[in-house]
């Protein structure tokens, strides 16, 4: 027991003597005793451990994962917490594989852009908190924190239209991601407002990456041969925009002389090329999940019920560099 007391800091250690707890503490160091997390976290309910579920397929880095999770390391670790990544190689089998990852060794789970169905009940862990970031849907007992992707998406278009721009080329994301349905509403509605309708074959879906964004728009450019070159490119990712401006320029064309690209999240590729783009508050959004998550598992231990939202949004916001200029004066025909 005087053991026990030494090494946990308990309040009784203060009874113990001196000697004695020097004896213990050379004896631990000698034995090169190392308390057991597991044993400990059983006692007080507590792993300090967080997960983290995401998909992460493809050759390609996945930014937007890595902006989110950024956040959530930095403010786990300023909690006193450890993040763990679990990585599913699609939705399908977050049925089968997210009750494991909640067997015991993470107090709590965030999903990072889950494509769940909205009632996942019968399979989710109730002794597990769990939060997403960007879910798909609603789902049943889960917290969710995104961005507001469709007044970002109206105010980059507003903006484009506002500046002269008449023929926006939206490259979309993959036909029923919530995202990317937001976005192109976004596009849509500011066109409406302003009494305008996109070209015809303006609005294009694909995935969120730059070998889809370059397919994509290289796909589009042949289809409309000796038709006018669009004012500017639109892209519902910054891994479309690179992938749209690489293909801008291996036809020879300069950006934003001939034609402007803008993006959408502002993650490390946009910065780095200078993109203008949307800005979605990633590191914020991953941030915001660990700390809406630890008050979940702080509901838990207590035996009370998490009273707070159920549903965040956090503000986007319109950055404007590089590669967004006015329209050019004489417009260009598509080779």
């Amino acid at each position: 027991m005087a053991a026990s007391a030494v090494l946990n800091a308990a309040k009784t250690s203060t009874r113990i003597s001196d000697e004695t707890r020097a004896r213990v503490l050379a004896a631990a160091e000698k034995l090169r005793y190392r308390p057991n997390a597991t044993a400990r976290g059983l006692a007080h309910r507590r792993m300090n451990t967080l997960g983290v579920a995401a998909t992460l397929v493809g050759d390609e880095p996945n930014q937007y994962f890595l902006e989110v999770f950024n956040g959530i390391i930095q403010r786990a670790a300023a909690s006193g917490q450890t993040a763990t990544v679990f990585t599913l190689g699609d939705w399908d089998e977050a049925a089968r594989r997210i009750p494991d990852f909640c067997d015991g060794r993470i107090d709590g789970l965030i999903l990072l852009a889950p494509l769940l169905e909205p009632d996942a009940t019968p399979w989710l862990p109730e002794h597990t908190p769990i939060v997403s970031v960007h879910a798909n849907h609603a789902i049943a007992g889960v917290v969710n924190l995104e961005s507001d992707e469709e007044t970002g998406a109206f105010e980059m278009t507003r903006r484009l239209l506002a500046m002269g721009h008449r023929r926006i080329l939206h490259v979309g994301g993959p036909p029923g991601a919530l995202g990317a349905e937001r976005r192109a509403r976004g596009y849509l509605r500011a066109h409406a407002e302003a009494g305008l309708a996109p070209p015809a074959d303006h609005l294009l879906r694909g995935a969120y990456s730059v070998e889809a964004g370059r397919d994509a728009l290289e796909s589009w450019l042949c289809r409309h041969r000796g038709q006018p070159l669009p004012d500017v490119v639109f892209a519902a990712s910054d891994a479309i925009g690179l992938g749209c401006t690489e293909r801008l320029l291996a036809r020879g064309l300069h950006v934003p002389d001939d034609i402007s690209v803008v993006g959408f999240d502002d993650t490390v590729l946009a910065r780095t090329a200078r993109m203008a783009t949307v800005r979605q508050p990633l590191r914020e959004l991953g941030a915001k999940a660990v700390d809406v998550l630890l008050a979940r598992i702080d509901a838990r231990v207590q035996d009370r019920a998490y009273s707070g939202p159920r549903n965040i949004v956090l503000p986007t916001e319109v950055v404007v560099r590089a590669t967004l200029a006015a329209p050019r004066k004489a417009r260009l025909s598509i080779a």
